[in-house]
């Protein structure tokens, strides 16, 4: 999928956060600078409000938000040492209670939700590319996708 600016990698992001269900998570991987966190805020902001404050959790981590339908926590690993150290703060559990955005997941060796979308955004000149690979509850749900971004 090609996302010719900021805009349409809003509207992915969007038309994700109207596709994501509790127990699921959705996992942002690219180089810096790819667009991962325009990306998840977008997400978030369609699960809350439209002016929600959402800060890039590089430093602290985790954030948690409460959605009118869906808690939704946003990870960032990029700063974690071992898979371990994302479920001590709390990885599991808001996979229990909602649903989980994980910038970084690589930094989960092998440990990622069984249920997720794998979102890989490469940077191509000015636009970007971003490949959605579904594994578990995600498998077929991808044609909807592509629906929400033509809304």
């Amino acid at each position: 999928m090609i996302l010719d600016d900021e805009a349409a990698t809003a509207r992915l992001g969007a038309a994700i956060a109207l596709a994501l269900r509790a127990g699921e998570a959705v996992c942002l991987s690219g180089p810096l600078g790819a667009g991962k966190s325009t990306l998840a805020r977008a997400l978030v902001r369609a699960l809350t409000t439209p002016d929600e404050d959402v800060p890039s959790p590089t430093f602290t981590l985790v954030q948690f938000y409460e959605g009118a339908g869906l808690k939704v926590a946003h990870f960032d690993l990029y700063r974690l040492t071992s898979p371990g150290e994302a479920y001590e703060l709390g990885l599991d559990e808001a996979l229990d209670d909602g649903a989980a955005v994980i910038e970084w997941p690589e930094r989960l060796a092998g440990q990622l939700p069984a249920d997720r979308l794998d979102v890989e955004i490469a940077v191509d000149g000015d636009s970007r590319r971003a490949r959605l690979t579904p594994h578990g509850a995600w498998a077929g749900r991808l044609e909807n996708l592509a629906e929400g971004m033509a809304d």
